[in-house]
């Protein structure tokens, strides 16, 4: 007669168990926090201390001429070659924009803070940008906008 062995199930190392467990409870900790909006932040807005509408405007000379949206004044030109955050940002967003199908009609709103953000928004996609995420003198660059252009700007 002949019998068959049973061979043990080999059993699975207590940090294997232990990491599994870990990732299942992060897993369902986040699908927590997901489902029941706990994640939503609390902040409250700060006041808007500056804001303006604007437009850019591509030059034939490569420069870019800023255009206060609400009035049609120059607000500014830029040189070619110049302001590279600038025109990062702005070819990102613009990139968005075609890829929904929105026009370049639409101004851009910029706005400073009283608590010191400084937020661009695309008003044709509602995209939102923190430039001062992106260090001092680039937001800068945008800051410099909201100042009134004094004859000959070039910023």
């Amino acid at each position: 007669m002949h019998t068959l062995q049973q061979h043990p199930e080999p059993a699975i190392p207590r940090p294997i168990r232990a990491l599994g467990t870990l990732l299942l409870v992060a897993l369902l900790s986040v699908a927590a926090v997901r489902l029941t909006g706990h994640a939503q932040s609390s902040v409250v807005p700060s006041p808007v201390v500056a804001a303006r509408q604007l437009q850019f405007l591509d030059r034939s000379d490569g420069g870019i001429t800023v255009v206060d949206a609400s009035n049609g004044s120059t607000v500014s030109v830029l040189p070619p070659a110049s302001n590279g955050f600038l025109r990062g940002t702005l070819r990102s967003l613009v990139r968005e924009r075609r890829e929904m199908g929105k026009g370049a009609a639409a101004p851009f709103a910029l706005a400073a803070h009283a608590d010191g953000r400084l937020v661009l928004t695309d008003t044709a996609t509602g995209r939102s940008l923190d430039l001062e995420a992106f260090g001092a003198s680039n937001a800068g660059a945008f800051a410099a906008l909201l100042r009134p252009a004094t004859k000959g700007d070039t910023r």
